[in-house]
């Protein structure tokens, strides 16, 4: 099993594992408990959130080099402090501000698409790394800077995420959470990289007090309620690193899966380029509410291929879930990968069925916690309506002129190391639309 994690996440399911709604197993000496129903996820996440708060041991140290305390991976007082500020921050009400360098990265990316052979074929999953590391860049940033650091901070994102050890072995054998990590000088040294590119952008954000808008500026003037006090230098550059993590590399990938998704339903991918070519321009915030089959597709692709599919936690008092002792120390793990392809939750759970999404579809139907891929619970992910849109208005924006085809021959395998990716790259074809 050790070995199949090395190469992925995803590879240590069996069948079985599709179908049940609680899983107990002891690995080394950790217990692992699995919560794959509805019910048993609500139980662990929200009901008992406070006992499996903290994220596990293998995502606290893999992280930790390239987000020091940040958001995702802190917890406790800390946790509760940053998030009070870095929250607002994305907060669903600030989505119509946050939106236009989306359409405007999106446009320019179409025009460069334009301008290519179209027989030469792209790696997609590179293309949409870059495509919302400038987005969330700009967003971050500001316009100005934020352009001109995209192809720096994606490339040292993807050498990190090649490079960081998969497996905790360290927290497995029991030992305690204080003793040192490994991590490989390649992963070290793109920590290093982007740590120097985001201290450099954040100084150019901060030292110009009249500067434009962006997240950095608003963190910047956001201020801990509970304790009147702002972040220091360090908290900034750790919570850019979190939002450009958050909003970069799960976008993208989303992105990428879509692609390949459309690829393989000429149907569908039909109809996400007539809604999107009937906006008549660049998808904006405003034709949100015109674009329900594109928001549809990119929904099911979170369901089938959700960027984090292996939400674990800590235990960090001992507790109870599906009426079982839980030792301290478990670890306690919420699978989209398996939620999401449930045999007993979904019909053809494994189909590629856009219209599930679609208002009275399928999805409709189901209870709540059915579907996470922005996980649940006190730690759902501060973006998530973000990303979403993000996703939404690129793709709509990009299926008006073209629709890419995989490359002939490609075998496109999911692997999962920090995220959920098709392979280290996605070969593809910009077929131009008819009428795009």
């Amino acid at each position: 099993m050790l070995r199949l994690l090395r190469r992925s996440f995803l590879d240590i399911w069996p069948r079985a594992a599709f179908e049940r709604d609680f899983l107990h197993r002891r690995v080394l000496l950790r217990d692992v408990f699995i919560c794959n129903s509805p019910a048993t996820v609500q139980e662990a996440f929200l009901e008992h959130a406070a006992t499996y708060e903290r994220k596990s041991p293998q995502m606290r140290h893999a992280l930790k080099p390239l987000l020091g305390d940040g958001l995702f991976i802190s917890d406790g007082p800390l946790w509760k402090e940053r998030r009070r500020v870095v929250a607002p921050v994305t907060h669903v009400s600030r989505l119509a501000e946050l939106c236009p360098p989306i359409t405007e990265a999106a446009a320019e990316r179409a025009e460069a698409w334009a301008a290519r052979n179209p027989s030469a074929p792209i790696d997609m999953l590179a293309e949409m790394g870059h495509l919302t590391a400038e987005i969330i860049c700009r967003t971050i940033f500001g316009r100005q800077l934020g352009g001109q650091a995209a192809a720096s901070v994606v490339s040292a994102f993807a050498e990190y995420q090649g490079a960081v050890g998969q497996t905790d072995l360290i927290s497995l054998l029991g030992l305690p959470d204080w003793m040192p990590r490994w991590q490989p000088p390649r992963a070290r040294r793109a920590s290093r990289r982007i740590a120097a590119v985001l201290d450099k952008l954040i100084d150019g954000v901060l030292s110009a007090p009249s500067g434009e808008a962006s997240l950095i500026r608003s963190m910047a003037e956001g201020v801990n309620p509970a304790t009147g006090q702002r972040m220091d230098r360090e908290a900034f550059r750790n919570e850019a690193a979190v939002l450009f993590m958050a909003g970069h590399e799960t976008t993208a990938n989303t992105l990428a899966w879509a692609w390949y998704l459309l690829s393989q339903c000429p149907h569908a991918a039909a109809r996400v380029g007539q809604e999107a070519a009937a906006l008549g321009g660049p998808a904006t915030f405003a034709d949100l509410p015109r674009l329900p089959f594109t928001r549809a597709v990119v929904e099911e692709t979170l369901r089938l291929y959700p960027p984090v599919p292996l939400l674990a936690r800590e235990a960090v008092t001992e507790g109870e879930l599906a009426g079982r002792r839980v030792p301290k120390g478990s670890l306690v793990i919420a699978v989209p990968w398996l939620l999401h392809r449930h045999a007993k939750l979904w019909r053809e759970p494994d189909a590629f069925r856009p219209e599930r999404f679609l208002p009275g579809g399928e999805a409709a139907t189901k209870p709540r916690y059915v579907w996470i891929p922005f996980a649940i619970g006190p730690r759902v992910c501060t973006g998530a309506a973000f990303g979403l849109t993000e996703a939404v208005l690129c793709l709509a924006t990009l299926a008006a002129r073209f629709a890419p085809k995989l490359v002939p021959g490609t075998e496109v395998y999911p692997v999962c190391r920090l995220t959920l990716r098709p392979g280290d790259s996605l070969p593809m074809l910009l077929e131009r639309r008819a009428d795009g």
